[in-house]
């Protein structure tokens, strides 16, 4: 992992970031010099304990929780950001429900959800963090979306039109913020092992093996948002990049 400090004086925020791809984009934004906003939806400890984690590696962070799909809760956070570091420079939208069930079972209320928590949520924390991002000078909006929106799955048409819809949602930003000097992207993870609330794997993880031979790890993923985020990043916008060992290809 790079230890170069390009990040340093700028203030990430990252959502659903107290375990798995959201924790390892918050470890590595601040290993480069990042404040970083550690939030969770309602998990104190485990945001706690990433907050923990960097400030014993010398960085600053706070943890804040809440659920970003209630309008309430992102304006909340950039204010706490605001007021506690005084400035934002990058949002990662990561945060996200991972909801299996078939389309004759799924009721609107299942659809809502997913929807508020993976879509809705990053229209929220966009409008929220925007007037201060526009202020940075160069800003970084990244949204994680999902490999099951590219190559389609069983029980899951909530959750891969909420990511498909972050892929536009992307490309909508990158026209419109360029100006302002904001690049706007979509990072897809593939075949990432991360801990999961029910026992089974995702069906299109079963279905579509990597040409590396090994499944990514959270890091693997955190490692692109990094690279986005800093200097080496700035003329890569409006892109939607796959990290998933080749999985993508369909093997």
């Amino acid at each position: 992992m790079s230890t170069s400090n390009d990040l340093a004086g700028k203030v990430a925020i990252v959502t659903g970031a107290g375990r798995n791809i959201g924790r390892a984009i918050a470890l590595q934004l601040a290993q480069a010099g990042a404040a970083v906003v550690v939030n969770a939806r309602s998990n104190k400890a485990e945001a706690d304990a990433v907050v923990r984690e960097i400030e014993a590696a010398g960085g600053k962070a706070l943890a804040v929780l809440g659920d970003v799909g209630d309008a309430k809760v992102p304006a909340a956070m950039a204010d706490a950001a605001l007021k506690r570091f005084g400035r934002i420079d990058i949002l990662v939208n990561n945060a996200a429900l991972r909801r299996e069930k078939p389309i004759d079972l799924m009721t609107y209320d299942d659809w809502r959800e997913v929807m508020s928590v993976t879509l809705d949520s990053a229209f929220l924390c966009v409008k929220a963090c925007l007037p201060a991002i526009q202020k940075s000078g160069g800003g970084t909006i990244i949204n994680i979306g999902g490999m099951s929106a590219h190559i389609g799955s069983k029980h899951r048409a909530h959750v891969m039109t909420a990511k498909a819809g972050l892929v536009g949602f992307s490309r909508s930003l990158a026209h419109d913020l360029a100006a302002d000097r904001i690049t706007a992207n979509c990072v897809v993870p593939g075949a990432i092992d991360t801990t999961r609330s029910g026992a089974s794997k995702p069906a299109h993880h079963l279905t579509h093996g990597t040409i590396t031979g090994e499944r990514g790890k959270p890091d693997d993923v955190a490692a692109m948002v990094r690279f986005l985020c800093g200097p080496g990043g700035r003329y890569v916008t409006g892109q939607t990049i796959h990290v998933s060992g080749g999985a993508y290809l369909g093997v």
